[in-house]
């Protein structure tokens, strides 16, 4: 832990008594321990389901909620999908996805959270894991002795997410914005207004462009899966995918789609042995950078076209 913190305190000019200070203030919690551990060798994961994960966050009471809080907070919403080209529907969806409109941010203490995933991460074969939530942990230590939050006493999930947008430490460091304005503190935890713009300007800051439709409307070949690559950047573009065989939806036109980067994503049903194929434009990858995941970033989508009827 010292030479975490001597080497954190030479590459950021930071006061080396200071960030001990902090880190000797932390505590190893075993429940967050428990929650990253992974199944004991040879345990079966449970199957791949996406219609149940989309059924978690694209239902009736997140729906309702959700056209509530983009009526409260209409004016912000505005604000925010004219300066970085976001729809609306599309950010108030991640903040649905991620914390129900702001009422489920987590009850861990962040600075315990990432000490100990930094310091104690149960999973040997993850080192690139640990040192992540170093990379995360040094963050909070720097923003805190910024005075830009308050490490001490500031609550969020499991794995050190924080606020209303569920930013990490390097989010907030990186991607938060005020806003009220470029010199404005930000408060991710208590002002939707930051929450909401911050959220757009991580995805602009990400490869969102204005205007561009999340799924392009195109009718894949019989057999999709081989334009699938698992990734999470588009390698293919509408020349190749007619090709292989794909055609416009029935009634769709040629927008601009046809002009960017393009994915074919799979959302398996394992239970049933199917899979739903979709055709993602660099919008959709975009929002695979808030959790990495096929999953989420397509939740947030259909929760987003939900908000949006």
């Amino acid at each position: 832990m010292k030479a975490f913190a001597n080497e954190l305190a030479v590459a950021r000019g930071l006061n080396e008594t200071q960030v001990l200070a902090v880190l000797n203030d932390a505590k190893l919690n075993p429940t967050v321990a428990r929650i990253v551990t992974p199944p004991p060798p040879g345990q079966a994961r449970p199957p791949r389901s996406w219609q149940t994960y989309r059924n978690r966050f694209v239902e009736p009471i997140r729906i309702r909620a959700g056209k509530a809080f983009m009526l409260d907070y209409q004016a912000e919403l505005a604000r925010a999908e004219q300066r970085y080209g976001v729809p609306a529907e599309i950010i108030a969806a991640i903040i649905g996805v991620e914390t129900l409109y702001g009422k489920q941010m987590g009850n861990f203490r962040v600075l315990d959270a990432l000490y100990t995933l930094a310091f104690d991460y149960p999973d040997p074969k993850r080192p690139d894991r640990q040192e992540m939530f170093r990379g995360q942990l040094a963050d909070l230590i720097e923003l805190h002795l910024q005075g830009k939050l308050d490490a001490l006493t500031l609550k969020g999930s499991y794995a050190g997410a924080i606020g209303i947008p569920q930013f990490m430490p390097g989010s907030i460091k990186r991607f938060a914005v005020s806003a009220k304005g470029e010199h404005a503190a930000i408060d991710l935890t208590r002002d939707t207004s930051d929450a909401i713009a911050s959220v757009a300007n991580f995805l602009v800051a990400h490869g969102w462009q204005r205007g561009l439709p999340v799924f392009a409307p195109v009718v894949l070949p019989r057999d999709p899966q081989r334009l699938v690559d698992g990734g999470l950047t588009p390698k293919l573009d509408w020349t190749q995918l007619k090709a292989a065989g794909a055609t416009l939806q029935p009634g769709a036109t040629a927008g601009s789609w046809t002009k960017s980067a393009l994915g074919v994503i799979d959302l398996p049903e394992e239970p049933s042995g199917t899979v739903e194929y979709r055709t993602a434009t660099p919008n959709f990858f975009a929002l695979t950078m808030y959790n990495r995941s096929y999953f989420s970033a397509t939740a947030v989508a259909d929760l987003a076209a939900a908000l949006g009827r």
